[in-house]
């Protein structure tokens, strides 16, 4: 959240897949299906976004293809290439002056060296806008793409992911904000007292550092992390400033909150350090009638192979089509999947009985996240509630199609949550902290306590 006035505001992310969060989001009319492929769809995806004031653009990403369902299924999907993150908002952080750069990049496939010095690039080349997702991998394809035979079992990939962070974030207080002296005629170039070193020796990564990239204007990149399993909610406690959260209902959603901000003391965190933002899927119209009608069409360009395979994906079960497609949804037994998102489906359709293929059906555009459907004041209603009692700080919009679905929810919902006093009508900041309102972190080496000689 913001504040404005002395008044709390919230945080808004624009959340982008390729073509739109929904799985057949491709096939409609109006999308852009090159999105992938073509840069000036990028382009135009950011430049709304940050017509619309929105604090950041969160890039969704998987370094695998999905290997789950049938041949046809897979023929048909829309989200399959893609642009790498960091390449990518790169290119936007010339082309955006206000907006946020949010990229997700994996800690189980990856090293904490080469992030480290990917974001904190693009934090500079973007004057302080820069934030990093950390993800553990949902995708079980992505072991195979850098050289393992299986996917890391669940705690342990949550045990890296600490450690990981940990030694980025390290990385990043390499370099005192004034260490850089520049001085032609002493020809001195930096203070070497204001270089640190990290020498981390732990359980999965020895790292001497330091970065050579310098300290960013904004200190370092926002840490972002989303995950709702209970290894996930600590690890959110313990470092994330912003929490992407998946909740279907605001009960779950005030729960989540409640509790991941009750752990924060444990780790010596105070409530300034962290927002939390449940995704939401809005389907905007003129009339409640409109939203209904654009919901449903897109519903009905999902091909019943397409949608199995993608809920599949979603809850990291295979061969789900064993059973009866308009059949009670089978009891499925915990996976090493996406463990969290699993079990907010399944416990949606045990409550509200659905069968399998209404269950393909919910999952085909939300996919465990807030649906909304309805006019601009009826979608605002929504998230004032939530907004003010304890569910969210903001939210991440998830856009059905690109570009349809982002310009509907900027052009019709934004001004009525301006009208409301609930959203900025300007960006109060430069960097993506500022507009975020989160603290500028200091340094752990200015933290540590002098020894006296």
């Amino acid at each position: 959240m913001t504040t404005h006035h002395n008044r709390r505001m919230m945080n808004l992310g624009a959340f982008v897949h390729e073509t739109g969060q929904h799985v057949a989001a491709w096939r409609h009319p109006d999308a852009y299906a090159e999105s992938g492929t073509v840069f000036a769809q990028a382009l135009d995806v950011a430049r709304t976004a940050e017509r619309g004031k929105f604090d950041l653009l969160f890039l969704a990403d998987s370094a695998a293809i999905s290997t789950h369902g049938s041949a046809e299924s897979r023929g048909r999907m829309g989200k399959v290439v893609k642009f790498e993150p960091i390449t990518v908002l790169s290119a936007l952080a010339a082309v955006t002056t206000r907006l946020g750069l949010v990229a997700t990049c994996t800690s189980t496939y990856n090293e904490p060296y080469t992030l480290a010095r990917q974001f904190a690039s693009l934090d500079q080349i973007s004057g302080g806008r820069a934030g990093w997702n950390l993800v553990t991998s949902n995708n079980e394809a992505e072991a195979f793409n850098h050289g393992r035979d299986k996917h890391a079992a669940h705690a342990d990939r949550y045990d890296r992911a600490a450690e990981f962070a940990e030694v980025v974030t390290g990385l990043w207080d390499s370099w005192d904000e004034d260490a850089f002296i520049r001085d032609k005629e002493s020809g001195v170039y930096y203070d070497t007292e204001k270089l640190h070193v990290l020498n981390h020796q732990g359980r999965h990564f020895s790292v001497r550092g330091p970065l050579n990239v310098a300290r960013s204007p904004q200190a370092r990149p926002v840490l972002v992390q989303a995950g709702a399993s209970d290894t996930g909610r600590d690890l959110a406690a313990r470092l994330a400033e912003l929490v992407f959260t998946a909740q279907t209902t605001f009960e779950q959603a005030r729960e989540f909150y409640g509790d991941v901000v009750a752990r924060l003391p444990r780790h010596g965190r105070s409530r300034q350090e962290m927002k939390i933002l449940p995704g939401l899927y809005p389907v905007v119209g003129r009339t409640e009638a409109e939203a209904r009608e654009k919901f449903e069409f897109l519903q009905s360009l999902i091909h019943p192979s397409v949608g199995l395979a993608v809920l599949e994906h979603t809850i990291g079960v295979a061969n789900l089509s064993q059973y009866p497609l308009h059949g009670p949804v089978p009891d499925l037994a915990d996976t090493n999947g996406p463990l969290s998102r699993q079990r907010l489906l399944l416990e949606a359709a045990r409550r509200d009985k659905l069968t399998l293929w209404e269950l393909c059906l919910l999952n085909a555009g939300p996919r465990g996240h807030l649906l909304s459907i309805g006019t601009p004041s009826q979608i605002a209603d929504v998230m004032e509630h939530w907004f003010r009692n304890g569910a969210a700080d903001g939210f991440n919009v998830m856009p059905a199609f690109l570009p349809g679905s982002l310009d509907d929810f900027v052009d019709m919902v934004i001004p009525e949550l301006q009208r409301r006093g609930l959203f900025r009508t300007e960006y109060e900041g430069k960097t993506l902290r500022e507009n975020l309102g989160l603290p500028k972190p200091v340094s752990r080496w200015a933290r540590m306590p002098m020894v006296a000689e």
